[in-house]
């Protein structure tokens, strides 16, 4: 499982066919959360708020 980025100690992470809807990572300590890339909307799992932010915001900007 590769890692593509790490911002603020959140690890992004995309799975090689993985299932749909198509999304990423999200891994901070012992959270885990899996973000829809086209709506950003969370599919499941969660983030402490501060890294949930952070991590929305840049994949905004991405």
């Amino acid at each position: 499982m590769p890692t593509f980025f790490i911002i603020d100690g959140v690890k992004i992470d995309f799975y090689y066919n993985d299932h749909v809807p198509p999304h990423f990572h999200a891994i901070y300590a012992e959270y885990e959360v899996l973000i829809e890339i086209e709506s950003l909307k969370i599919h499941r799992g969660s983030l402490p708020k501060p890294q949930q932010k952070k991590i929305l915001k840049w994949a905004k900007a991405n």
